[in-house]
């Protein structure tokens, strides 16, 4: 998967942008605060529909307009296909080959990107909230079905969550309701517990050998889903609904205590350990660094087994946050592999033999040319 061409209009400080990329290594150069992110940001944005760094659309609008339009064109084995996404402070209306999506769930998927930003350290050292943010929104992309039980998931837990609340101050006392929106919980639950497990034992795969290449043979890397069910009830899609249901039930007298739902995918974790011990507890930094850049560059094999084409990788300014180690394992690992846009602000702490003609863009305050 590629991206061929760019073109925005009002977004972020970019006046009009229209440009075509090179399909391996794009280098946006530039100093601080001049749009480099800003870029990156539109890529994401036409992959997701939403930033990464807000959750407002009017901050994607530049001052004075109403409206932004972000254009790409990409090329996959299958074809070429063009995407369109129209931001407004109304909402969003994205397009596929010309042609209006009704939901934006159809649209997520078409362009596949990973974000490896120095704040991503969050994944090991965040809360749990960072960690199911991340699952979330990196098997949305590989799977249409994921994100819709996600999607549905959040719908009937505010349901749930509404009505626990009713209850708390005794303004329902219907528990029958209450149990008809434990079971929609529990059967949206089981199916993406059950799939973040299939996809996070193969993305421990890929991030186990990473990471031990990375520390020579030194360390090796483990995932463990954290939730409140037990082991054995979560070896299928069934048994985990079951497990959520008599969850749900023995924990309703709590429930209604605290007008809240306390169990379920929401509150579920992912910890990972090197030898055994936590890392977000016992890591070093240097363990820590290693174990993010590990999951993410396994990522990029994990996408290609679930959708069948490479992800476009985005790289804001993380070089600068590696040491030569990891850099170098970073480069080569994308080498020729997957079309990336890298953000720096100098071109002389990277290791250039290790990137094979880079197309180097200078940015300076939201306008682009080619160095």
């Amino acid at each position: 998967m590629k991206i061929s061409k760019l073109k925005l209009n009002h977004f972020r400080n970019y006046e009009h942008v229209d440009i075509n990329f090179a399909p391996g290594v794009n280098v946006l150069l530039g100093n601080n605060a001049q749009g480099k992110t800003n870029l990156l940001e539109s890529i994401y944005v036409l992959a997701l529909t939403k930033s990464h760094r807000t959750n407002n659309n009017s901050d994607l609008i530049q001052w004075k307009h109403q409206n932004a339009q972000l254009k790409t064109l990409i090329t996959k084995d299958s074809g070429q296909l063009n995407l369109e996404l129209d931001l407004s402070k109304k909402g969003k209306r994205a397009k596929v080959n010309h042609i209006e999506q009704a939901k934006l769930s159809t649209y997520v998927g078409q362009l596949n990107v990973i974000l490896f930003a120095p704040e991503d350290l969050s994944i090991v050292k965040g809360s749990p909230q960072v960690r199911r943010r991340f699952m979330d929104i990196e098997f949305g992309q590989m799977s249409n079905q994921y994100l819709y039980n996600t999607v549905q998931y959040q719908r009937v837990l505010k349901q749930r969550n509404k009505y626990l609340k009713l209850l708390q101050i005794k303004r329902a006392s219907d528990l029958v309701y209450l149990d008809v929106l434990s079971d929609q919980l529990s059967a949206y639950g089981s199916e993406i517990i059950y799939q973040r497990l299939k996809l996070l034992k193969q993305l421990e795969h890929w991030s186990s050998a990473i990471h031990s290449t990375i520390s020579q043979n030194q360390e090796q890397l483990t995932f463990k889903y954290v939730t409140a069910l037990k082991q054995t009830q979560l070896h299928s899609v069934d048994s985990i609904y079951e497990g959520l249901k008599n969850a749900f039930q023995s924990e309703r007298n709590r429930e209604i205590r605290m007008g809240t739902t306390v169990l379920g995918p929401h509150r579920d974790d992912l910890k990972f350990q090197i030898n055994h011990n936590d890392v977000q507890t016992f890591g070093s930094q240097g363990q820590q660094r290693t174990t993010a850049l590990s999951v993410k560059l396994a990522e990029i094999d994990l996408m290609k087994a679930e959708t069948g084409e490479y992800p476009v990788l985005l790289l804001d300014d993380v070089l600068s946050e590696l040491d030569d180690n990891r850099q170098t394992h970073l480069l080569k690992a994308i080498q020729d592999k997957v079309q990336t846009f890298l953000t720096t602000t100098s071109l002389s702490g990277i290791a250039r033999d290790l990137i094979h003609d880079p197309k180097v863009f200078q940015i300076n305050d939201g306008s682009l040319r080619v160095d």
